[in-house]
């Protein structure tokens, strides 16, 4: 009766006769591939990490957070989750990068040429991958740099955090100031109404009471809409912080990329790798080539 093995079966000693059989290949991979990653970790220009945090305000309304007494929110809160969202849509808009390529001319500081045809595309990109914007885990913002220059960091990631309120006051005041011209024609036509009601209760007296309560409302309509409109012209010309700031950049002592360590045990264990698989798959394929060969049948003697 034939026995039938179960478990794991795998031959550590293959393993141990692969080993030492090839060990000097090896080795020698292993030291080159060693000195290789050391020397382009070397190679690598070395980038400098700084970091702003904030928070957004709870009301983008000073306005109605000071001149309302009706209003719930305190200009003090720090913003909800919805504020946070606004604040890392605003700081990764298009608006923000033109601020900040425009202000520190990164066209010339990443080293792009300005006859480069493709030259607004390349800044994007550096732009991208030196600058993210993240919400922290108790809804603020972190505003990350990377650069050559520790300095250049640190300056970049403090005029996003102030340019935030400059973006926001732009936004704000473009929306404000539609909303002032429309509510201003509003204004007017109903300040028209109510002197026509008011000539018509002269020139008819006998029908004054039945017109004095429309008139009345009309006035009230008036006065709302006019506080409606002092408040939008103080969001218009009001310039106000959105933000609390939290931590300001500082200039880095040490870099943050390239992590060399990392490079160079990934870089020989990776070569280390590759060499085993292509000696398995040599061995795999003369064991294929030698089983061909012995198969084949013997030549009749002749």
């Amino acid at each position: 009766m034939t026995e039938k093995s179960f478990g794991n079966n795998y031959d550590h000693n293959a393993t141990l006769r692969f080993f030492r059989r090839w060990w000097k290949l090896l080795t020698v991979v292993g030291v080159v591939a060693l000195v290789a990653s050391l020397v382009i970790s070397l190679l690598i220009t070395p980038r400098y990490k700084a970091t702003a945090t904030l928070f957004p305000t709870n009301s983008n309304r000073l306005s109605k957070a000071i001149m309302d007494y009706h209003y719930s929110l305190d200009f003090m809160d720090y913003g909800i989750e919805r504020d946070c969202e606004y604040a890392i849509q605003i700081l990764s808009s298009e608006s923000m990068r033109r601020d900040v390529c425009e202000r520190f001319n990164l066209l010339e500081h990443y080293g792009i040429a300005q006859d480069h045809p493709h030259k607004l595309f390349e800044l994007n990109k550096q732009y991208r991958s030196n600058v993210h914007v993240k919400r922290t885990e108790f809804l603020g913002v972190e505003v990350s740099v990377m650069d050559v220059d520790p300095q250049w960091a640190a300056d970049i990631a403090n005029y996003i955090a102030a340019n935030y309120d400059t973006v926001c006051h732009r936004i704000h005041h473009d929306r404000a100031t539609d909303a002032a011209r429309i509510m201003q024609g509003v204004c007017d036509d109903l300040q028209q109404e109510i002197r026509d009601l008011q000539d018509s209760m002269r020139a008819r007296p006998q029908y004054a009471a039945g017109m004095q309560q429309l008139l009345a409302d009309k006035c009230k309509e008036l006065a709302d809409l006019q506080t409606r409109a002092a408040q939008t012209r103080v969001d218009m010309d009001q310039e106000v912080s959105y933000k609390f700031l939290l931590d300001q950049a500082e200039v880095a002592d040490k870099k943050a990329y390239p992590k060399r360590a990392v490079i160079v045990l990934l870089g020989t264990f990776g070569a280390l790798v590759m060499c085993i698989l292509l000696l398995l798959l040599l061995d795999y394929f003369k064991k294929e080539e030698d089983g061909e060969n012995g198969s084949r049948p013997t030549p009749p003697l002749s």
